[in-house]
């Protein structure tokens, strides 16, 4: 029998933003490897007959390096079994689905990319910030805020007409805002942190790129965060009039 692997994204965390695909797979597990930010999704898993092992990495903290994750969905699949590979949002939008989906078709394994609902999207949408709108900025970028310091080109990003939006980027906020700025951005550019986006212990903070560290440092903000940095921020007041959102 010939297992074969899905790398599913689990959605911003909340079980009915989770897609039909994505259930449907889960359902049907033999072993079922996700990661730690997955939300209502993570009680949800505890109803399948699938074999759960939490491989979720936090900074600081990797439970099983990269390397170890990749052998185990192509041990686990040469075995025969149905794979799910669970990741918070989109497993191809810094979640490293693309690392593992290379290893399994380099090792000639059987995969499947189930999308899901980025929390880079979701979160920030759904606090009443559209991540595009036709009378702001007319391109969005999505950043890392682990690797941004060494990899990303700052002077670029900073004259680029774009709204930006940060993933895992809240331990290097203080930087990030400081670059920006130094390399021509203007500092009263309006920026919101949204912690623990659509859950219950949900905050969101706005500020702007000269103060929002210190307002971060002061409300003691804690990861996970999405942060939003461009002028559609403003939006945000007139669309949460709304009880819709």
């Amino acid at each position: 029998m010939k297992g074969k692997v899905y790398i599913v994204g689990a959605g911003p965390g909340r079980l009915d933003l989770l897609t039909i695909r994505a259930l449907e797979v889960i359902k049907n597990a033999d072993v079922i490897l996700y990661d730690d930010l997955i939300g209502d999704v993570a009680e949800f898993l505890k109803e399948t007959k699938a074999e759960l092992i939490s491989v979720g990495k936090r900074r600081g903290l990797h439970k099983f390096e990269q390397e170890d994750i990749n052998r185990m969905l192509v041990e686990f699949a040469r075995e025969g079994k149905n794979v799910v590979r669970l990741k918070g949002g989109d497993p191809f939008v810094f979640g490293r689905g693309g690392e593992e989906a290379e290893f399994l078709a380099k090792e000639g394994v059987d995969f499947e990319y189930v999308p899901g609902i980025s929390s880079a999207i979701a979160v920030p949408g759904c606090a009443g910030i559209p991540v595009t709108h036709r009378r702001f900025d007319p391109a969005v970028v999505f950043i890392t805020g682990h690797e941004s310091r060494e990899r990303l080109n700052w002077n670029a990003l900073a004259k680029l007409n774009a709204t930006i939006v940060v993933l895992m980027g809240l331990s290097n906020l203080e930087s990030i805002c400081k670059n920006l700025i130094e390399n021509g951005k203007d500092a009263e550019t309006p920026v919101a942190v949204i912690e623990k986006g659509l859950s219950k212990e949900e905050r969101i903070l706005v500020g702007t790129l000269k103060d929002i560290a210190e307002k971060v440092r002061a409300e003691r903000v804690s990861s996970p965060a999405v942060i939003v940095i461009g002028k559609v921020v403003e939006l945000r007041e007139t669309l949460m009039q709304s009880s819709k959102l």
